[in-house]
């Protein structure tokens, strides 16, 4: 009888051995972001005015926000950023992300911009000074707004030997659509200011992230993103623009185990 005791319980004390952790992982973030774009072509049509031009090669700039004084607006109105991601496979470090960056872009004030095209009716080549008192502006002010879906792959580049302090390395790409609020005025005439959907992003960020306690992470960015803005709102017509930006991140994150337990 004692050995079969034994034997009946000899399985139960080596499973009792193993360990188990969770096979997934969900986390999310909140961060800033710093922005600088290429130079980009303006093409606008407005039909009932008989015109069609383009602004040619304007510079543009972001707006961070808590440059003009740190923490001295509300959180939402500096240039933010929030990830939501699940590692669906820890074991090859491979996560979907839902990835937003609110990003500011504004056309240059005063600076000497080539117009060329229709203008009701007249064909125009010509420079003019951009400038809001001029009757010229065009912000992307409330965002430039881009939406992607990212695909995310996950190195591990040291661990401490309790495992409360790790530091990964992350590449992420994906593509989305872009969601500006627009508003413009181009010869004094201005648009009706409004979120909208306006067009399609593709980006691929590098990122390193320190993950502190097992789940607090502080993760900083790099990301290279090309934008394609078409049927955007301007007064009795649509515009349409592409550019590229690079940006700068540092995001403030939680990270916690989800799914099943599997063995180790």
């Amino acid at each position: 009888r004692l050995i079969i005791l034994v034997l009946i319980s000899f399985p139960l004390f080596t499973n009792a051995q193993k360990t188990k952790e969770r096979k997934g992982e969900f986390y999310f973030s909140w961060g800033y972001n710093k922005e600088w774009y290429t130079h980009s072509d303006v093409k606008l049509s407005q039909p009932e005015l008989n015109s069609k031009y383009a602004l040619k090669s304007v510079h543009s700039h972001d707006h961070p926000g808590w440059d003009e004084g740190l923490f001295t607006t509300p959180i939402s109105i500096p240039q933010y950023n929030y990830r939501f991601g699940y590692f669906f496979n820890k074991k090859r470090g491979l996560a979907f992300e839902i990835n937003f960056d609110h990003t500011k872009h504004i056309i240059q004030d005063n600076q000497q911009v080539r117009i060329a095209g229709t203008v009701k009716g007249r064909q125009v080549d010509s420079t003019v000074n951009f400038s809001e008192g001029n009757g010229f502006y065009y912000y992307l002010n409330n965002g430039a707004n881009f939406l992607l879906f990212n695909i995310v792959k996950r190195w591990h580049w040291y661990e401490s030997k309790n495992g409360q302090f790790t530091i990964d390395a992350l590449g992420k790409g994906g593509a989305g659509p872009l969601i500006p609020h627009v508003q413009n005025s181009f010869f004094g005439q201005a648009n009706d200011p409004g979120f909208q959907l306006g067009g399609w992003n593709i980006g691929a960020e590098g990122a390193v992230r320190a993950t502190f306690v097992k789940h607090l992470f502080l993760e900083f960015s790099n990301k290279l993103d090309y934008a394609s803005y078409s049927n955007l709102n301007i007064y009795k017509g649509t515009a349409r623009q592409a550019f590229a930006t690079y940006e700068l991140i540092l995001s403030l994150g939680y990270t916690i185990q989800a799914g099943k337990r599997i063995s180790n």
